[in-house]
């Protein structure tokens, strides 16, 4: 369980940027070269290397190079880990505002009964 913790923080960690995260969103929609993902960021080559560095090395990001291009696709069995993450807190929380809701109700039901 700690190592799937420590995977999951580095993929959090990943996505905590918004460059990151808008390039998870670009691969979303199929393969892309560096080049091709670098183009909307007003950034270095180097710089924006870096952050597709951090992309790989979380496990979210995969590249190929053939020839002189170095294409990106994005690992999706690795960004569903973090999907169920989150799903799993989703649930929880519903299911914590349906208690809530249910003991609000509760209280509103005994207040009338009270006062009639």
């Amino acid at each position: 369980m700690p190592n799937q913790e420590a995977a999951l923080d580095t993929v959090f960690r990943a996505l905590a940027d918004p460059t990151r995260r808008a390039v998870i969103q670009r691969l979303n929609r199929g393969p892309a070269s560096v080049t091709e993902l670098a183009e909307p960021f007003d950034m270095a080559l180097p710089s924006f290397l870096q952050h597709l560095k951090v992309l790989e090395e979380s496990g979210l990001v995969r590249s190929k190079k053939v020839g002189r291009v170095r294409t990106c696709s994005v690992k999706q069995r690795e960004l569903a880990k973090a999907e169920r993450w989150l799903s799993g807190q989703r649930a929880i929380w519903e299911a914590r505002f349906d208690r809530l809701d249910a003991y609000l109700n509760s209280l509103q039901a005994k207040g009338k009964r009270d006062d009639g």
